[in-house]
């Protein structure tokens, strides 16, 4: 699951968030191009791997970008529900997005990324996020499902420091889970993506697609809670960086249900990849019908009014909410308490 935020610390200023809620519009869309992936990724939320019936044309993906755009969104998060560079037009797609003047993100395990492919990135100023949890060989290529997995991540990141990211104006993150497989080395990620200027988005994982097929992922919350309070000590004496740890993001938190929705690779609209329940399907109807009418859209457009348990009476509630997405899918309910964090007892 991913949930980026602006290069990455707080996406959008409150009163652009008070005003597209008021609107019922976007200020960014995550879109999923296809299911089809060469890894197999052991903690997958989407299980990707093939595609599957019924993904969205070319064309379709283009109206979806048009409508985006005329809902006032700033930016399209590309993700890896599926590998994003084995989309044989993904960056016809990219262009679309930034001919109606809107931001790219895209989100890929980096496998594909040859020179030139980052080359052409970088002269379209996209900013790119490296799914990578281990620089060990055998835990990544455990967590891909695939042997020589590293191999190929560095071989991409490589090719886009060669091009020339990370910059100001070419951000460049990598996106990992906390797992018991890394668990114990996550704070040497941390400091060796700190010292490379890469942004280390590191999130704590939600239990659906493969990852319930591996319950040997899971750590336990006492454990999570020590991994982030070990960050947020690392990242204030050795980077200059305080913030206050709790879940689901290190360093930051995620807001995107107040102005944000994801688009799958057949069309449904959830809320986000977390909260795997449809609002409805942009082939029966527009997203500003979706975004208007479903309860479900419009529940978490007013989460900090309508979170359940001890997140609504939390001293963090103004800009904190907690996973949705662990939420549902521990409980069934995406406005329960995030049952991970621990500054609710």
């Amino acid at each position: 699951m991913s949930c980026l935020t602006n290069h990455w610390g707080v996406e959008f200023s409150q009163k652009e968030i008070a005003r597209t809620r008021i609107s019922k519009g976007l200020l960014s869309l995550e879109l999923e191009l296809s299911r089809i992936c060469n890894l197999r990724c052991i903690y997958c939320y989407a299980a990707s791997g093939l595609a599957v019936e019924g993904e969205l044309a070319f064309s379709e993906i283009q109206d979806v970008i048009g409508q985006a755009a005329a809902l006032g969104a700033q930016k399209i998060i590309v993700l890896g529900g599926g590998e994003p560079f084995l989309y044989p037009r993904l960056f016809e797609v990219i262009e679309a997005i930034q001919q109606k003047g809107m931001q790219v993100d895209i989100f890929t395990n980096g496998t594909l990324i040859t020179p030139a492919k980052a080359r052409e990135l970088y002269a379209r100023k996209v900013a790119v996020v490296i799914k990578m949890n281990s620089r060990q060989a055998t835990g990544q290529d455990y967590l891909a499902g695939r042997k020589g997995t590293l191999a190929e991540i560095e071989q991409g990141l490589a090719a886009l420091q060669e091009a020339g990211y990370p910059d100001a104006d070419h951000p460049l993150g990598i996106q990992t889970i906390i797992c018991k497989q890394n668990y114990d080395e996550l704070p040497d990620l941390w400091r060796w993506a700190r010292r490379q200027n890469i942004i280390p988005y590191v999130e704590v994982m939600t239990m659906q697609g493969r990852a319930t097929e591996n319950l040997d992922l899971e750590v336990a919350p006492a454990a999570i809670k020590n991994m982030f309070e070990t960050l947020a000590k690392i990242d204030a004496a050795e980077f200059g960086n305080n913030w206050t740890p709790h879940p689901p993001l290190v360093a930051s938190q995620c807001a995107r249900h107040e102005y944000s929705c994801t688009v799958t690779s057949v069309g449904d609209v959830y809320p986000c990849p977390g909260v795997s329940v449809s609002a409805g399907n942009i082939r029966q109807q527009s997203l500003a019908e979706i975004i208007g009418e479903s309860p479900l859209i419009q529940d978490l457009r007013n989460i900090r009014t309508k979170i359940k348990g001890k997140c609504s009476a939390c001293d963090l509630n103004e800009y904190c909410y907690g996973c949705r997405g662990h939420a549902y899918q521990v409980t069934g309910d995406y406005l329960a308490e995030d049952p991970l964090c621990w500054l609710k007892g």
